[in-house]
């Protein structure tokens, strides 16, 4: 599977039928998840290992790393609705790939959530609506695993590199992206509004 056809068909999954604005839930755009992906396979972080998909909403970030050959998936997440379409999703894709590694759905609040995994990927909210909680999604990822691929909004960089090096954590690899928000709440003004992200890929120093 190429880069591209990982984004096609991440693409092909259903998105939040009803977006919950105080679990600043939206989508991970396709192409952002297969780069950030395709890159950690690259790295060997993905094949074989066993992850965690942190607020997993519909799935795509997990999904794509069992595309990907992961070994096992644990999709967190406490919203329910979005739990039954990430179940919809994989049954798709499992309509379309024969996939070798096995998965787990748990529906239930990070903050209760402390089982370790070799990686946590992650797209958590960005602390717009509910201050902090990008900062809780963090240190607990942190904690699960030596590994983690995160994103945040740019303008939280310095805090975000502070709290990285406090935690014995260094920066293998960043990324920048014009994140696409789509109009799926009704603050939203404009049918797609751009801002920027910031992805980062983060190892645990020995």
């Amino acid at each position: 599977m190429t880069q591209k056809t990982l984004a096609v068909e991440l693409s092909r999954l259903a998105s939040f039928k009803d977006a919950s604005t105080n679990l600043e839930q939206y989508s991970t755009e396709s192409n952002v998840a297969a780069e950030l992906i395709w890159d950690a396979n690259n790295f060997n972080l993905i094949k074989d290992k066993t992850i965690i998909d942190l607020g997993a909403g519909t799935g795509i970030l997990g999904i794509g790393c069992l595309l990907m050959g992961a070994k096992h998936i644990l999709f967190v997440e406490k919203d329910s609705k979005a739990i039954q379409i990430l179940k919809n999703n994989l049954k798709h894709i499992e309509n379309l790939y024969e996939i070798n590694g096995t998965y787990e759905i748990l529906n239930e609040d990070i903050v209760l959530f402390n089982t370790p995994a070799d990686l946590v990927i992650q797209n958590p909210p960005f602390g717009t609506k509910n201050k902090n909680i990008d900062t809780v999604f963090l240190e607990k990822a942190l904690f699960l695993a030596p590994t983690v691929i995160t994103m945040h909004k740019t303008t939280t960089e310095q805090y975000i590199q502070e709290l990285i090096s406090k935690k014995n954590y260094t920066i293998r690899r960043k990324y920048h992206f014009m994140y696409p928000l789509k109009k799926t709440m009704p603050q939203h003004k404009q049918a797609i509004e751009y801002i920027n992200v910031s992805g980062w890929l983060l190892e645990r120093n020995n």
